[in-house]
């Protein structure tokens, strides 16, 4: 007696179908997409009372070429210590620590991430994945392993100037 194959076979009506799509997809979408598109906001540590957000032309932030003119009476808030702005057109952290300003770029050196930024207890935080670096750049937690490049300051009068 020769072996006998068994086999079964059979298709998905088109509704059935559809359904497991659209099932399958709402499962993905809820794992993986709510954690995506929450760790990459840029509005964590916003301040929706500021008049004058960065980079406007009201502002008082002027970029040209690799100097950065901030007016301290029109961005008073940077006056005060633990205060401090991210400039999205320059790539750059302007800080008061302390009664002192620092300057950084605001590109992560872990993956490039220059918009998700917080500025609390003296560090900075790149929020796309968690890496901490204090007021000079350097790393205090990873997964970035390397320093952020840290531009100069002078003050004149009201105007900040940061050389990048």
């Amino acid at each position: 007696m020769g072996n006998l194959l068994s086999t079964k076979s059979g298709s998905l009506t088109d509704s059935r179908r559809k359904f497991l799509e659209k099932t399958g997809a709402s499962i993905v979408l809820a794992t993986f997409g709510a954690a995506f598109f929450t760790s990459c906001s840029s509005t964590d540590d916003a301040d929706p009372t500021n008049p004058n957000p960065p980079g406007g032309s009201s502002s008082g932030i002027t970029i040209s070429g690799n100097s950065i003119s901030i007016n301290l009476s029109i961005q008073s808030a940077l006056n005060t210590s633990g205060n401090w702005l991210l400039i999205e057109n320059a790539r750059t952290l302007v800080a008061n620590v302390n009664g002192s300003f620092v300057a950084l770029t605001s590109v992560c050196t872990h993956s490039g991430c220059d918009r998700n930024w917080t500025f609390g207890n003296n560090r900075f935080t790149c929020t796309c994945h968690g890496s901490v670096f204090d007021p000079r750049g350097q790393v205090l937690q990873g997964p970035a392993t390397a320093p952020l490049t840290q531009f100069g300051t002078q003050v004149s009068g009201t105007t900040l100037v940061v050389t990048r």
